[in-house]
């Protein structure tokens, strides 16, 4: 028997929003063993000590190589293995390239993976990460200053450099993504990084969505629900807007998480695993909001597997 196409996620957001964090817990359902996670950072055309000498940012497009990131998805969707660059955060160099051999799914998470119309045609299902800002810049700034050896002053003045390039070429792609994540923090406890986040999934109609009407509440007087959908208009189109409180008690989030799972044939569960982890320092936490947005989008990947011939 020809065996399945493997199917390919896209995660895409600028510096700090989570991709990595997101494409996890999406691992840990699936199973890492069906999975393989491709960080688009790889594709850089130049090191860090490169580009700081030609004053090129790696957000700009001529700073990656997004022709070879085209041809290895072709080569991974078509069931053939590639030879795939490996970029090192730490040195800011480049290490040994990897072999890597296609399975069932495959997550690429980067900056610039719906740039062009050929990387955005290889994914089947497209998801943006859009957190406020103010709290991206405090990820970053605990990230890069914990994890990356830099200083605060260093992560304040490469945001302030890279904005421009941002907004030219990162934030555009918000427009091709058929679930756009935004976490928020609530009013009145604006220092919340973690597990009270809110966030709101606006879900476009380019992906067929579980059915939440269930969760609809019509009633006017009810202002503070854990979780809600509306409808509404994106970037000048109809979505639905799926709220969910950082508040929202485990047994309301749980029975929406039954709901999504509902959708699928019997036989596959994700219950053995812990989703909407993350860690802050060495500390492991559970973030609901989290484990809803990962379970929604491992919902489509699973679906489109399952369709596949």
């Amino acid at each position: 028997m020809r065996k399945k196409q493997p199917v390919l996620l896209g995660i895409v957001g600028d510096s700090a929003t989570g991709k990595t964090t997101i494409s996890a817990g999406i691992r840990d359902i699936l199973g890492a063993d069906r999975v393989i996670t491709i960080c688009a950072d790889d594709y850089h055309k130049y090191n860090r000590v490169e580009r700081k000498k030609y004053n090129i940012s790696a957000l700009h497009p001529d700073c990656n190589f997004i022709d070879i990131l085209e041809q290895h998805l072709c080569l991974l969707r078509a069931g053939k293995p590639i030879l795939k660059p490996v970029y090192n955060h730490s040195t800011g160099d480049f290490d040994r390239p990897e072999y890597i051999e296609p399975k069932d799914f495959i997550i690429v998470e980067g900056l610039l993976c719906f740039y062009t119309k050929k990387l955005r045609e290889k994914f089947d299902v497209k998801v943006y990460l859009d957190p406020e800002e103010d709290l991206r810049l405090a990820w970053k700034l605990k990230r890069d200053t914990s994890r990356r050896g830099y200083t605060k002053e260093q992560v304040m003045e490469s945001l302030k450099r890279r904005a421009p390039i941002s907004k030219r070429y990162i934030r555009p792609q918000r427009q091709f993504a058929d679930i756009v994540v935004s976490f928020y923090r609530p009013k009145g406890h604006e220092e919340e990084t973690g597990s009270n986040l809110n966030v709101t999934l606006v879900l476009r109609p380019t992906l067929r969505h579980p059915d939440f009407s269930a969760f609809l509440d019509p009633r006017p007087d009810i202002r503070e629900r854990c979780l809600s959908i509306s409808l509404g208009r994106d970037e000048g189109l109809p979505v639905d807007f799926l709220n969910i409180k950082g508040i929202i008690t485990p047994m309301t989030a749980e029975t929406l998480m039954d709901l999504i799972w509902s959708h699928l044939p019997d036989g596959i569960d994700p219950w053995d695993v812990e989703i909407g982890q993350y860690y802050e320092g060495k500390e492991k936490k559970i973030s609901y909001p989290l484990a809803i947005t990962q379970l929604l989008t491992t919902y489509h990947l699973l679906n489109v597997h399952l369709n596949n011939e």
